[in-house]
């Protein structure tokens, strides 16, 4: 077979039909190659059982095992369905019960024979208080003959894999064995020279260790070299979309003295922190080049980087360009939009009575907008009329023609995928410059991993008169007097003038609900919803305060209008999902009372507390829950309310959750190509692998000399898998 054929070759070739269905259903595994990339979850070892304190309840399980006695009972006076095999096994510091009933009890009384050795999977379950295992799955641990050990199952180191209850771990290592000899063929994607550098092993050799090790060192050594491989290949696909953006050409964009950026900066009411002013400079050295920039903005919540976003497309417009900020949410963009003018005042009001001299036009395009105020906006756009626009994905779409796009600014990236950003990048006569905007702080590693095309600026300095949020959990279960004196706490903060936000997890309309119903309703009850809780709140707690609500199904002009009066302080109490997480900004809402907290993300309770102490009054942040004081959940509750330091709680968030969430839930290309890297613990194979890449692809941008690593990085970026470079 060919250097890459042998690992394309579909599995129903090699294993058969059936097996290959389960394993493409089932596991998402198609080829050779994808199984030899099936690694092990971890290695038993010879005579080891899962410690039995540490079985975990409704979970499936492998374990390796000894027998160390079995009977059949037989119940009812009955034969054959009145019969009941039951099989203790052991490690020699724990037992555990096996139970089989009815006709599957003769084969397994034949076969499980005190001292015999064997795997056995199955669902952990109680019954009579003792821990159990129903009609497990088992392998025998023995020679075929009855003399020599096979040497893949009684080797030193069993393999567990990831497994299903429709294909056994055992079932997975056979069919490994059945197509471990085209490990022998697989194309080494890294080149000889970083290999010997960094001293690792071949990849055919590492997937023989990885599946079939000897020793641990075996292990170790594939480990190290599997996880290069993922690190390498995905820095290198970054690196040359890094190396393809600097031989774009784009129009150098610098700011006139005395333009539009001066006035907007003489009016300012406040001098600029530290931090701003060295992302800013950042910002306009790289607008003053021939190539686009690409550069991601995060900062904490609250850190100005709208400001810092403003100001650069203030610079774009004095140089004769236009401006697009892209933001995920109509009232995201509608916040924006009136946040935007009410900074720039005058200077917004280009072309109509009381406005500025350098004035210039500031439009509002979304979805959602009446006919005539749309034509307005496009015309605005393509006269160069409107030096600035925010919207929605409405941006994108044909119609939409610019005079002169210079500056595309997009807020919470990792809601757009590569298609999107292109599609306003296309809109430019030459490829405009690029800022993207995050507000969930990344950390360095995930930075790299997943932002690795882009310059990274940080803001982490709050400005000047930001006030402290101070955030506690709440125990409702536990502690029913304290949520009540969380309303207290509410009306107090209205009574001196200020204003509060509720969030729910739900919204709790019909549509809503029927979706609910529709998920699997194992949960005790439904996550608490938006419309009952402000009816209850209104009629209860807060009976007398002017409560709110807000959600993604309101009509846009009825959001919108909620929006504006909370803001001019109309309402008391906005009872809201997360739609205002990110942007709304309203100085003088000082709490917030998040319900059923746990069921929020790290990262996402986060950014809502953002929403308060945006003033001179400190914010107050209050997390309900009803979990028990020793469940994870809330230990995650208690890491937020301990530290205000966003990078930090987004690395315990990485920590506690799988990283394919963290990366992104559009990213099913880094989800499934990162099987062996921990981004979070492998921070220095994922630096050094960027370092290396970048040397490569600066000495050889094509790889015309790397043949095996063009095969790699086109598996990596296959259709399904293209986007996730920009999909942070």
């Amino acid at each position: 077979m060919g250097c890459v054929s042998a690992l394309d070759v579909p599995l129903k070739k090699q294993l058969g039909a059936a097996t290959a269905k389960v394993m493409a259903e089932h596991l998402d595994l198609h080829t050779v190659g994808d199984l030899l990339h099936h690694y092990p979850r971890r290695y038993a070892e010879r005579g080891e059982l899962t410690t039995l304190a540490d079985l975990p309840l409704d979970e499936h399980v492998t374990v390796v095992a000894r027998v160390a006695d079995a009977r059949v009972l037989t119940f009812n006076g009955a034969k054959g369905r009145g019969q009941r095999l039951e099989v203790t096994i052991t490690d020699g510091s724990g037992r555990l019960q096996l139970v089989f009933f009815g006709k599957g009890v003769h084969k397994p009384h034949k076969e499980l024979l005190p001292g015999t050795r064997a795997m056995f999977a199955g669902k952990v379950s109680v019954f009579n208080r003792k821990t159990q295992l129903a009609h497990p799955a088992y392998e025998l641990l023995r020679g075929e003959d009855g003399g020599t050990a096979v040497d893949s199952w009684a080797g030193a180191l069993i393999p567990i894999y990831p497994a299903t209850t429709k294909l056994e771990s055992w079932k997975i290592a056979k069919a490994v064995d059945a197509v471990l000899p085209a490990a022998a063929d697989a194309a080494d994607p890294l080149p000889l020279a970083l290999r010997e550098g960094r001293g690792l092993t071949g990849l055919p050799d590492a997937l023989r260790k990885i599946h079939r090790p000897r020793t641990k060192a075996d292990v170790a050594e594939a480990r190290d070299r599997l996880k290069w491989d993922e690190a390498f290949v995905l820095q290198v696909a970054l690196a040359r979309r890094r190396f393809a953006d600097t031989q774009l050409p784009a129009t150098p964009r610098r700011p006139v003295p005395g333009g539009l950026l001066d006035a907007f900066d003489a009016k300012l009411p406040f001098t600029l922190t530290e931090g701003q002013e060295k992302v800013s400079k950042e910002i306009f050295d790289d607008l003053a080049t021939e190539h686009p920039m690409h550069r991601l903005l995060q900062g904490e919540v609250g850190s100005g980087k709208t400001m810092v976003a403003l100001r650069a497309m203030l610079a774009v417009v004095d140089a004769g360009g236009q401006a697009a900020l892209l933001a995920p949410t109509e009232v995201l963009a509608q916040q924006h939009h009136r946040s935007i003018t009410e900074m720039m005042g005058e200077l917004a009001e280009g072309g109509m009575l009381g406005g500025a001299d350098r004035a210039t036009k500031v439009v509002l395009l979304t979805g959602s907008m009446g006919a005539a105020a749309r034509r307005q906006a496009l015309l605005d756009l393509v006269t160069g009329e409107a030096g600035i626009v925010i919207g929605t994905h409405a941006l994108i779409e044909d119609k939409v023609r610019f005079h002169d796009l210079g500056l595309v600014v997009v807020d919470e990236q990792h809601r757009f995928g590569v298609e999107q950003r292109d599609a306003l990048r296309g809109k430019g006569k030459q490829p405009p410059h690029l800022l993207v905007m995050t507000a969930t702080p990344i950390p360095r590693t995930v930075a790299m991993t997943v932002f690795g095309d882009l310059e990274t600026s940080v803001l982490d300095q709050l400005p000047a008169g930001r006030s402290p949020i101070a955030t506690h959990v709440v125990p409702a279960a536990d502690k029913p007097h304290f949520l009540a004196r969380a309303w207290e706490r509410v009306r107090e903060e209205v009574e001196n003038g200020h204003q509060a936000y509720v969030v729910c997890p739900r919204i709790g309309d019909e549509e809503d609900d029927k979706r609910k119903a529709k998920e699997d309703d194992a949960e005790k009850r439904p996550p608490l919803a938006v419309l009952e809780v402000a009816d209850q709140l209104a009629r209860g707690p807060l009976a007398g305060l002017r409560v709110e609500v807000l959600h993604g199904r309101m009509a846009p002009d009825d959001k919108d209008a909620v929006m504006r009066r909370f803001a001019a302080g109309d309402a008391d109490v906005l009872v809201a999902t997360t739609v205002i997480e990110v942007g709304v900004n309203v100085p003088n809402a000082t709490a917030m009372v998040i319900m059923d907290a746990d069921r929020f993300g790290v990262s996402q309770l986060h950014q809502l507390r953002g929403r308060v102490g945006r003033g001179s009054a400190p914010g107050l942040c209050l997390l309900v829950t009803e979990m028990p004081e020793a469940s994870p959940a809330r230990q995650r509750l208690a890491a937020v309310a301990s530290t205000l330091d966003g990078f930090e709680l987004s690395r315990i968030d990485l920590e506690q959750r799988r990283e394919g969430d963290v990366l992104g839930q559009a990213q099913s290309g880094v989800r499934s190509s990162l099987r062996m890297l921990a981004v979070i613990d492998d921070e220095e194979v994922i630096a050094a692998a960027r370092e290396e890449a970048v040397a490569v692809v600066a000495a050889d941008p094509g790889l015309e000399h790397l043949p095996e690593l063009r095969t790699a990085l086109d598996a990596l970026l296959d259709k399904e898998r293209e986007q996730y470079l920009e999909k942070g």
